[in-house]
């Protein structure tokens, strides 16, 4: 099925006095063999710039369709057009991460990222919901959020060698409370009992009623979601990793603002979603930061000498350390006695502890290694963190399994979404307790499945169609509201739980 943007390239007869029907039905009329007898329709605020623009053409040029699937629109009209370009999103909480696609090769033509400007509204969801519904509050995130985009359309327009306004559609991918923030809507009664979006699923807009410095008429196509906290990322990423189609029933797990988990394959789908993400991004620990230059991925402790071993992401000098690096220091610090299976500190037990004014604390990197002179070091309180962001993570795997009653050993693949999943060990994070113990090439990376999803919704018509299906497929389970997932949870609370039989590979 076709992009989401087409070019059809027509010759009309010039119009004379045997001959004078108007601009716009001369146009619709030479286009009628090629749009299959679907529906053509020319949006008002286009008619006059598409008549003047078919008529300075001398009636033979390109013209521009937006495929809506029940509908066709012609939108422009173009005498020597390059390819038609879109932009793909993914709108996350705090980075934003986008593409410029060529929609006639799919082929990458750019790609651009940055930081969500909202942060200095909140850190995190909850926070900008509240600053949501303060005076002005709504409005102030909102124009941030579209600052944000229209910079990234900016940038990806100029490493293409084209202007914005040559952008002619736009998909976003993001959580329930990013997309409303992104179309102007309160997220108020996102996190209230009953947990009731004001939306799921927006039909298309254009780029010109959101102010975005793309072309008026570009169609934006915002991935659908399910539930409070089960957005249209998470669809994504259901397309991304091919879990709808699959035969053998796998899981997709995403750890972002939330943990969100979905279970099943191309017969049925069931998801929930959790607060399990903030301390496995980094975003809890002190020295805590989300994956980037100078931020440590990977930590080892040698047994016996207690010698640390580290990796950066671009092997610069550390500044921080994000979720997997942490959860490769917690699982080090466990095998070699530093904490014992509560996540508690052993005092005694190394070198590197010491007890400051905010109790004991581990250096994981000494100040003089450090990019900025600060040591690195994780105390009693980002433990306990960490512990809590753990169990929740297991508890949700378990709780969501045992709804269809599935095991973990059931599972043929778990797709493990986003910079968690490309930069997290594994083993890992099996000993603390995290992931399920199952052999390793059992857990897929996928990489940033939310814009590889966006990505796949404008190049073809068939993937804005499952999108809709997989949402109709999908039961949402409301952990805030689950018992069994409570207790589960209180279980999950030590390394790596409280029945060690779940974890026979764990020392």
């Amino acid at each position: 099925m076709p992009p989401i943007v087409k070019y059809i390239t027509i010759s009309a007869p010039i119009p004379k006095l045997s001959d004078n029907l108007a601009d716009i039905d001369r146009l619709k009329r030479a286009l009628l063999p090629e749009t299959s007898g679907q529906p053509l329709y020319i949006p008002l605020a286009q008619v006059s710039n598409v008549a003047a623009a078919f008529r300075q053409a001398k009636f033979s040029g390109t013209a521009v369709i937006n495929d809506l699937g029940e509908r066709l629109e012609l939108v422009d009209f173009v005498e020597n057009p390059g390819p038609p370009d879109a932009m793909a999103l993914d709108l996350g909480s705090t980075h934003l991460e986008a593409s410029l696609l060529d929609l006639r090769s799919g082929e990458t033509l750019a790609h651009a990222h940055g930081e969500n400007s909202q942060i200095a509204f909140g850190a995190d969801i909850l926070s900008r919901i509240h600053f949501a519904v303060r005076p002005g509050g709504l409005k102030r995130l909102h124009e941030a959020v579209l600052d944000n985009i229209n910079d990234l359309a900016r940038q990806l327009a100029r490493q293409a060698g084209l202007a914005p306004r040559e952008i002619r559609a736009l998909a976003v991918s993001g959580n329930p409370t990013m997309t409303h923030l992104f179309l102007n809507l309160n997220p108020d009664h996102i996190c209230r009992e009953p947990y009731i979006p004001l939306i799921n699923a927006p039909d298309i807009c254009y780029g010109r009623e959101l102010a975005l410095d793309i072309h008026p008429a570009a169609p934006v196509f915002i991935m659908p979601g399910v539930g409070s906290y089960f957005g249209g990322d998470l669809i994504s990423g259901i397309m991304a990793s091919g879990l709808d189609e699959q035969e053998q029933v796998c899981m997709l797990i995403d750890v972002g603002t939330n943990a969100e988990v979905v279970l099943g394959n191309r017969d049925w789908l069931m998801a929930c979603a959790g607060a399990a993400g903030p301390a496995l991004e980094g975003g809890v620990a002190r020295m805590g930061m989300r994956a980037g230059a100078g931020v440590i991925e990977h930590v080892n402790i040698t047994p016996g000498s207690g010698t640390v071993t580290y990796e950066t992401i671009d092997g610069s000098p550390a500044r921080g350390i994000c979720g997997s690096g942490i959860i490769d220091l917690m699982a080090a610090l466990y095998l070699t006695g530093i904490i014992d299976l509560r996540g508690k500190f052993r005092p005694g037990k190394d070198s590197r502890l010491r007890q400051g004014a905010e109790g004991w604390s581990y250096t994981v990197v000494p100040g003089e290694e450090t990019a900025d002179g600060r040591a690195i070091e994780l105390n009693q309180v980002d433990l306990d963190a960490v512990i809590r962001s753990k169990a929740a993570m297991y508890a949700i795997l378990t709780t969501l399994v045992s709804q269809v009653g599935v095991s973990f050993a059931e599972l043929d693949k778990i797709y493990v979404a986003g910079a968690f999943g490309r930069h997290i060990s594994p083993r890992q994070a099996i000993t603390l307790g995290m992931l399920p113990d199952l052999p390793l090439e059992t857990y897929v990376p996928i990489g940033n499945s939310s814009l590889r999803g966006a990505e796949k919704a404008l190049l073809s018509g068939r993937a804005r169609t499952r999108c809709q299906e997989i949402r109709r497929n999908i039961t949402y389970i409301e952990l805030n509201v689950n018992q069994e997932f409570m207790l589960r949870f209180s279980g999950a609370r030590f390394i790596p739980h409280t029945d060690r039989s779940l974890f026979p590979s764990v020392p």
